[in-house]
């Protein structure tokens, strides 16, 4: 039976029309854009089109987007970037950001901390959404960075960006306000224009594209400087030289993710809608993580926590059962931690433990949801039997 992916979160496969667009890089316009020569010429024809189709793409100049190697390199490059250069203005060293953010953000900010940075981390409520409140309280004078992703890689939670970026401007009209995109990219609309923000983060291979490739967004005039130093590449904003087959293919992917997105999220949120309210019904115990409105999280995401089980082992039965799927948990990583972003949601920590991550995308189909919801019942029994049994929070 054929294998199921179910983790469109993590990593979506290429589309075979990225992968075009990207050959000829390989093979015909492989020279170094920066070269004066023809092969050169050619490569940075490839690179200055690519460049134009994202930016287009976003509603921005062209000299607002810089290519990178994807978005844990964008996330840091505008975070530790902007810090730097606001504060090299004078404008103070006050960075916020929120408690369930990719730990892309969360570990510089945290390296910023121990360079003497003063930091406020957001609360969220049980859905993940951020509290404005609370931003309008942390902004203040010596605020120079504002940090809140667009939707959460783990639960889907869709943030109020635009209300964000009205809030603290509005405390600090200085303040740099930057957002992680890299999960939200074809899914919500992340146009700078839409929602007001200085520095926007995207990766590749979220949006059927090759990894190792992302941009960064930087608002002309917003104080930032650079996190590589080399070259004159990327107008001396990130040196090395750049990679254009993957450039061409993320501007190729971000074509298609933008002029199918309505086509390719009614098909997601479909299939997502199915497990959001057939599964709890068919597994006892079972706890949402994350909005219980579809319209609040991402249309491809479902996240859950089963009572009485270890999600690891869920996801080991899961894989047995040629189904791909993620687990909020760190565990994955070695830690004995539950996830952050389930622990600042109030999620107490055994059931934290015991989470799922299913995200659906373009190659799914109706039959694979009605395989998995025959299948899982069945794996959560079987492990809660083997844990003892499980009577419910009443048993």
């Amino acid at each position: 039976m054929p294998r199921i992916y179910l983790d469109h979160a993590a990593t979506t496969p290429p589309d075979p029309r990225v992968l075009e667009a990207m050959w000829p890089a390989y093979t015909s316009t492989w020279g170094n854009p920066s070269s004066i020569y023809l092969e050169g010429q050619e490569a940075r024809r490839v690179l200055d089109e690519a460049r134009k189709t994202c930016a287009d793409l976003l509603g921005v100049s062209t000299r607002e987007v810089l290519f990178t190697s994807g978005g844990t390199e964008s996330d840091n490059a505008a975070i530790r970037g902007a810090a730097a250069a606001a504060k090299a203005r004078g404008r103070g060293n006050h960075i916020i950001t929120t408690q369930i953010e990719h730990h892309a953000v969360l570990h510089a900010v945290e390296q910023l901390e121990r360079e003497g940075y003063r930091t406020t981390y957001l609360p969220v409520d049980g859905d993940g959404v951020v509290s404005l409140a609370a931003l309008d309280e942390a902004v203040g004078p010596e605020t120079t960075v504002v940090s809140i992703m667009t939707a959460n890689n783990e639960v889907g939670t869709i943030q109020p960006i635009a209300e964000a970026v009205r809030v603290a401007k509005a405390k600090n009209a200085k303040v740099i306000f930057h957002t992680d995109a890299v999960q939200a990219a074809g899914a919500v609309d992340i146009s700078p224009k839409a929602t007001g923000v200085d520095l926007l983060s995207l990766a590749a291979h979220k949006l059927y594209g090759p990894k190792g490739v992302g941009l960064l967004y930087v608002r002309s005039r917003t104080p930032w400087q650079p996190l590589i130093l080399g070259g004159s590449q990327e107008k001396e904003r990130r040196a090395g030289t750049e990679n254009v087959a993957g450039i061409a293919g993320l501007a190729e992917a971000m074509r298609l993710a933008w002029s199918e997105a309505d086509e390719r999220n009614a098909h997601s949120r479909a299939l997502r809608n199915r497990l959001l309210y057939e599964l709890p019904e068919r597994i006892p115990d079972t706890v949402v993580t994350g909005p219980v409105d579809p319209d609040g999280r991402l249309p491809n995401n479902f996240s859950c926590c089963f009572r009485g089980v270890e999600g690891e082992s869920v996801l080991l039965a899961l894989d047995l059962a040629d189904i791909a799927a993620s687990s909020g948990s760190a565990c994955t990583t070695g830690s004995l931690e539950p996830s952050h972003v389930l622990t600042a949601m109030g999620v107490d920590g055994d059931l934290a433990h015991a989470s799922l991550r299913l995200t659906v995308g373009a190659g799914n189909s109706d039959d694979e949801m009605s395989r998995v919801l025959d299948v899982l019942p069945g794996i959560v029994e079987r492990l809660r039997a083997l844990a003892g049994g499980w009577q419910g929070e009443g048993g």
